[in-house]
């Protein structure tokens, strides 16, 4: 409750007595009710991994268990991690391992011995899940219900192990039980053959349940010989805590499967160090390591009635690290327990090692750290061998490898020297070609190559959890946002950029010289060559070339190319012949030795040219030995090829003409010889590797045309048995709105043939529409004869059609590989993953490009040349990189950021420094990731909280802070006794003109060759930003987005500090002349008299009954946040210098950060996972509402994720087609930036909140209903999805819709969105009104695809 509190001594000269208090502005409509939810990106936090063969029994894949997702990814020969697809489970994942298939006998074709992947999750299920080929992602297999969704902690579900065989699975509680099930080895319909449930569902025998009765820390089977019979009865072993006990036990029980009991064989306890893991040796048949404080076991466990131990590996003095750097080590603290059944030191422990909370990441006490070191995680060499070898990290980042030797005196264990040091891990993982995948807590993971002495680093596994702040910035260049991040904790705390969609890497740029370019090709100078010899640049009326290497040299004049046209296509029609088809001729061209080291040695190219009669060429393609084009007035399509006349005479003829009844629009010839894809794409599936190529494709050449029809045809040539020119299959382009009207504009732009595990055709339409078109069933069937399917026509299947803008779509692939993904531009550049059903297509984190065509060189094999704004940009693709997010290195722990729009520059508070000052504020240049100025804080002190405030016509920094050790806030919410101060720092500008001052950003790069269109940015690395950077502003007086000017620097001044009786948790502006500041549960309305920074006064104080923790404005609207009472209203009255409470939360809410949308509505985040927006019940009599009235609560969304950090969408979010779809009935509606919510998680995720309006929420509604029980969408763990967003919130409460649900809809072919929206509803009380439009689903479908296509552009 507020406690109003006069602290001023004098009147405040802008005050007038006769002042009425200020009231707000007339209170706009509140903010929307209806709201959809978007993880636009991912967690990236890896807290469990699996090692299989999830795809096929050929490729051996890694799963990544990131709490709320799974991403399945495999390390390429390069040692770099690379993404295979990326789910949302709808849930949040506690435990998972692999189920090995490949070795069992499997009669059920579906499965075809791949490994499943067994998860425990908060559905309270056990689920078993198998890679689809076909939907490119996980699905259930079955669920088995264990326990009431949830995260209780006296029910199974806490973790799980799995019988080296695949025979057997156990599943543990936290405490005192556990199950057991027998797997199936052939059947897939039922995947548990037996269960047995420890102790027993009907209360057991007293003796049974003395057995298991504690905290159980880590669990394995113990395997047999391979000798002995399958039907074993398993032996499970338990690291066991009992209640009030300082030792943990190894307890081995059997389970007689016959007589359907589970019965103890043996304890197992040593006096000294506390064990806390058992794990068992691979292909040892009985020997497992027990993992304890300071040492690890060899235990002797093929006589489970007396286990032993053979050998004792101390870790207290193993040999010196080879790294000297000392890391903090956070992961093993002990804490007092708590009320919920962590009875003792031991089982806090327990979660401690295995449960990191990251809101731990505030304690600041090192109390309770264990002194002795432990295995934090360990993992087997993957490859069966005699002597198996594990390798382990230890708590303080420590890396050593066992190995085990069985020789005739006994067993051995060989302990390595000190392979690395770093930071302590998680999960490690060894897999195959010697790589090992490790995973820090809150830090960046690495890949290593393992070698004799050291491990080798190769790459790094980006993870930006935890996001603690954030700040969106415009970006004038990209027309989209981008987020700089506070990432990580020390010693490994980052500025993370984070951008939507794909990276790329900007290496080169042109000046805007280059207007009118018409077209851009890459050109190879043989067939088997790897890397691209020329670039073709087509303008209006001029054609250049350019060789292809370190610099880009003009090489028109020697390649043969006429220079004076526009041409209209090229190509390599064999070994050393290029062609150029341009409107009047077909010149052929051999180029010379100045123009490539494979040239014929003449002064000047050879070329002979072929022209048609009396006619202009159109279209045309190049392909191998092949030559297509097409006139339009007349329309017929000319088949053109080479013939050698001499060793340097060739010449082109015509073959054959036809006559078309329609115009060509388009012409692609693809690649005779299908090329081979990286494991990462292609589904790798025996059953899949024979792709299903039609029968009349199988001779002569193949290409592909779209017609003015319109139609996309697929047409072969032979010359053989006089064959000509034959139409194989072809597909009609007719497409309606959901008024029923064609949609205009449906002429093919580009077509493209694809073939991975079956042939399909993509094609670009001009409207901004992009279709995929699949042969019928028939066509690849073998019941029909050769001659039969050589005479038929097929048609072919629309399978499915999306809008991704307004103008027409180009599609460049990015090789020559009819497997290669493609890109497609329009208004933006997207990025189209083939291996894919139906079509998935990812935004491409660069601007809006009219041109791009792929650039493979020895030094950029995987270069991309964009043509944007008159200028070449030449970037790297890196489409298999896991996370768009560059990383700056601070150190320490970042805790805020702010853009200062004046500087450019980023101000970021660190703490947790290494030196006297433990934190700090500094000034980072955006561009460099470099730190230009700071302003370190007296030891000990903490920084907490910081905001940019105006004072007059500048701005400083107010920036509050601890002088307190210990928590701020006691277990009961109330603030603690604590100090903190108040400190304000200008920031201010000053020129240097001497050349030895700082400056922001020196301008790198020197002028370039004349003879080189592209200017070289030296330095321009993956740590850089280019001009595209948002922090730039078309004003910015820089170029490629750095500083010309070098004399500039900004530093920070202290103005003036005082001490505050309590920590400054939160500080926010207030109008125009205020600012709010909070220390402990109260907070205060100061300003400065008289515009001075030097003098700051507290005019009134609020107090609430808790640690406040958040504070936000909306023009005379305060808001406060703090740890129980959730949010509070208040408003300040300036003339009397008074705070009164106007409104308050209806529940207890433990705030993380909130925001007010408008005076009337204010969006929160809770410490639960949840985002809430409430909103005031009546606007007329706000200012005299009874403050115990409570606020409204609007929506809520259970995002199963901590933000803590949400602010205020900066970009508008819509399509530049609205206009157009406003005539297929969709309003426009996700445009409001005002309204649109950004959150920051813990776990590294960003959730976009959009408003929609009530007729997409209902229409929306209605397919999410359907979406939640379909089988192909349906939460993969089981969920129940109204349960899981709804969690922590009222039933009663609107729900947010689930944008990563229905965004699986545009994943679905258009049959299998009919079956979806042909769903029965779960119930009448699903639905409003929407249920009426359920009834037609034609009419649905097409509405459906068509809004969310809007929001996929606008979010993703």
């Amino acid at each position: 409750m507020a406690a109003p509190e006069d602290e001023s001594s004098a009147q405040s000269q802008s005050s007038s007595a006769a002042a009425a208090a200020p009231t707000p502005p007339p209170p706009p409509s509140s903010a929307g009710d209806h709201y959809l939810a978007k993880c636009v990106l991912r967690p990236s936090v890896v807290l469990q991994v699996a090692y299989g063969y999830f795809r096929s029994r050929s490729s051996r894949d890694i799963v990544f268990g990131k709490e709320t997702c799974i991403e399945l990814a495999v390390i390429g020969e390069d040692g770099v991690v690379e993404s295979v697809c990326e789910q949302n489970v709808f849930g949040t994942i506690k435990d998972l391992a692999v189920i090995p298939q490949s070795n069992k006998p499997y009669s059920n074709s579906f499965q075809m011995g791949k490994d499943l992947l067994a998860v425990l999750s908060d559905s309270g299920k056990l689920s078993f899940l198998s890679f689809s080929n076909e939907m490119h992602r996980f699905s259930p297999i079955q669920h088995v219900q264990l326990s009431s969704p949830g995260n209780s902690r006296d029910q199974l579900g806490r973790m799980l192990t799995v019988d080296s065989s695949g025979l057997f699975l156990a599943v543990s509680a936290y405490h005192d039980c556990f199950a057991l099930f027998s797997l199936s080895t052939s059947s897939m319909a039922d995947i548990i053959l037996k269960r047995i449930f420890y102790p027993s569902e009907d209360g057991g025998k007293a003796s049974s349940e003395q057995a298991v009765s504690g905290t159980i820390w880590s669990m394995c089977f113990i395997s047999k010989s391979f000798n002995e019979s399958m039907d074993y009865d398993p032996v499970l072993a338990i690291v066991l805590n009992r209640k009030g006990s300082l030792l943990n036990e190894l307890v081995l029980l059997r389970w007689n499967v016959k007589e359907e009991s589970v019965c103890l064989i043996s304890e197992y306890v040593e006096a000294g160090a506390l064990a806390h893991s058992i794990v068992e040796v691979p292909h040892s048949s009985g020997f497992a390591f027990l993992l304890r404080m300071g040492d690890a076991l060899l235990m002797d466990l093929r006589d489970p009635q007396n286990p032993c131990c053979l050998v004792r590996t101390s870790l207290d003095f193993v040999p010196a690290s080879l790294v000297e750097e000392q890391f903090l080590e956070e992961s093993c603290r002990v804490q007092d327990g708590d009320d919920e059944g962590l009875f003792n030191v031991a089982a806090c422990a327990l979660l401690e090692l295995r449960d990191y909370d990251p809101m731990f990441i505030d304690n600041e006490s090192d109390n309770g750290k264990l002194s002795s070191k432990h295995v934090s995680s360990w993992t087997w060499e993957p490859e069966h061998n005699h002597n198996p070898r594990m390798i382990i990290c230890l708590d303080d980042g420590e890396f050593f490898m066992f190995e085990l030797r069985y020789e005739d005196d006994g067993v051995k264990v060989n302990v390595s020297e000190c392979l690395y040091k770093g930071l302590p891990c998680k999960e490690i993982l060894w897999v195959e070609g010697e790589f090992l995948a490790t995973f820090a807590e809150m830090a960046d993971g690495t890949v290593f190559k393992v070698g004799t002495e050291k491990l080798h680093w190769m790459s790094s596994i980006q993870n930006i959890a935890p996001i603690l702040d954030f700040s969106v910035v415009d970006d004038q260049n990209e027309k989209r946002d981008q987020i700089f991040a506070c990432c990580g904790v020390t010693p490994e705390g980052s500025l993370r950029i984070i951008r939507s969609g794909i990276n790329v890497e900007k290496l080169l740029k042109t000046a805007p010289v280059y207007q009118g370019i018409t077209g851009t090709w890459t050109v190879k100078m043989k067939l088997t060559d790897v890397y691209h010899s020329f670039l073709v640049l087509s303008f209006v009326e001029e054609t250049r070339v350019l060789s292809v290497g370190l610099s880009f040299k003009d090489v028109t004049d020697s390649v043969g190319f006429q220079p004076d046209v526009c041409t209209l296509a090229c190509g390599l029609v064999a070994d050393g012949l290029l062609v150029q088809i341009h409107r009047d001729a077909i010149r052929l061209c051999m180029p010379t030795v100045d123009a490539h080291a494979d040239g014929i040695p003449v002064s000047s190219p050879f070329f002979s040219s072929w022209f048609p009669e009396n006619l202009s060429i159109s279209l045309g393609a190049v392909g191998e030995n092949l030559i297509v084009v097409s006139t339009s007035n007349p329309c017929f399509l000319s088949i053109l090829g080479v013939k050698s006349v001499s060793s340097q005479c060739c010449v082109i003829y015509e073959i054959q003409r036809v006559t078309l009844q329609y115009e060509v629009s388009c012409i692609s010839i693809p690649q005779k010889y299908i090329g081979k894809k990286k494991p990462r794409a292609s589904s790798l599936d025996d059953s899949c590797s024979k792709a299903a190529i039609p029968s009349n494709m199988e001779r002569g050449y193949t290409f592909l045309i779209g017609t003015h029809k319109p139609s996309v045809e697929v047409v072969s040539f032979s010359e053989e048995d006089g064959g000509g020119v034959r139409v194989l299959a072809s597909g009609m382009v007719s497409l309606t709105n959901t008024m029923g009207t064609v949609i205009s504009g449906c002429i093919p732009q580009d077509v493209r043939l694809v073939l991975v595990d079956q042939v399909y055709v993509l094609s670009g339409l001009r409207n901004g529409m992009l279709l995929r078109f699949e042969w019928p069933p028939f066509s690849h069937s073998s019941g029909h004869c050769k001659e039969e399917m050589d005479s038929v026509v097929s048609d072919l299947l629309l399978i499915a059609t999306r809008r991704i803008g307004i103008t027409p779509v180009f599609l460049v692939p990015f090789s020559d590989s009819l497997d290669s993904d493609i890109i497609a531009l329009c208004d933006r550049p997207w990025l189209l993953q083939t291996a894919r059903q139906s079509l998935s297509y990812t935004s491409i984190s660069f601007q809006p490009s009219t041109h791009a065509t792929p650039v493979c060189s020895s030094e950029c094999p995987q270069g991309i040349l964009f043509v944007a704004e008159n200028s070449l940009h030449l970037v790297e693709m890196v489409h298999s990189r896991r996370l768009n997010a560059q990383k700056f290195h601070l150190g320490g722990t970042p805790r805020k950021v702010l853009y200062h729009s004046e500087s450019k520059l980023l101000i970021v508070m660190r703490t947790d420094l290494y030196d006297a000052c433990t934190s700090d504020i500094c000034c980072v240049d955006p561009l460099s990731g470099s730190v230009l100025s700071s302003y370190k804080l007296k030891p000990g002190e903490t920084g907490k909280s910081m905001e940019l405030v105006r004072v007059g016509n500048e701005q400083v920094l107010v920036v509050g802070t601890s002088l307190s050790f210990g928590p701020a806030i006691l277990p009961s919410g109330e603030a603690e006794s604590t100090r903190g101060r108040l400190i304000i720092l200008c920031l201010e500008h000053t020129h240097n003109s001497d050349s030895g001052s700082m400056t922001i950003c020196s301008k790198a790069g020197s002028s370039s060759q004349r003879t080189s269109p592209f200017r070289d940015v030296v330095g321009c690395t993956t740590e850089q930003l280019s001009s595209s950077s948002l922090c730039s502003s078309p004003d910015d007086n820089s170029y490629d987005g750095i500083k010309i000017d070098e004399s500039e620097t900004w530093h920070l001044r202290l103005a003036c500090a005082t001490t505050w009786p309590g920590m400054v948790l939160a500080i926010c502006p207030y109008l125009d002349h205020f600012f709010l500041a909070s220390a402990g549960n109260a907070f205060y309305v100061c300003g400065f008299p008289n515009d001075s920074p030097e003098r700051m006064k507290r005019f009134a104080v609020g107090r609430t009954r808790f640690m406040i923790t958040s504070l936000r404005t909306y023009f005379t609207r305060i808001v406060v946040g703090d740890c129980r009472d959730g949010v509070l209203f208040y408003s300040y009255h300036e003339d009397v210098k008074k705070l009164h409470q106007i409104y308050c939360d209806p529940a207890q809410r433990l705030v993380g950060d909130c925001f007010l949308m408008d005076a009337n509505s204010v969006a929160v985040s809770d410490r639960k996972g949840s985002i809430a927006i409430l909103s005031c019940k009546d606007h007329s009599d706000f200012e005299y509402s009874n403050p115990e009235s409570n606020l409204n609560l609007n929506c809520a969304y259970h995002m199963g994720e901590i933000a803590m950090a949400i602010k205020k969408g900066c970009n508008i979010y819509k399509l530049p087609a609205d206009d157009v779809l406003r005539s297929y009935g969709l309003s426009k509606s996700i445009d409001a930036a005002d309204d649109t919510i950004i959150a920051g998680t813990l776990l590294g995720s960003i959730f976009v909140f959009a408003p929609i309006s009530r007729e997409e929420y209902e229409l929306l509604e209605a397919v999410q209903a359907k979406l939640v029980v379909h089988p192909l969408t349906a939460p993969v763990l089981g969920n129940d999805h109204k349960e899981f967003r709804g969690r922590e919130n009222p039933s009663q409460a609107t729900k947010i819709l689930d944008g990563d649900m229905l965004a699986q809809f545009l994943e679905l072919t258009n049959r299998q969105q009919e079956s979806v929206l042909s769903t029965p509803q779960p119930s009448s009380s699903t639905l409003k009104s929407s249920s009426k439009q359920c009834s037609s689903p034609p009419l649905m479908l097409h509405q459906v695809v068509q809004l969310l296509e809007r929001v996929h552009y606008a979010l993703h």
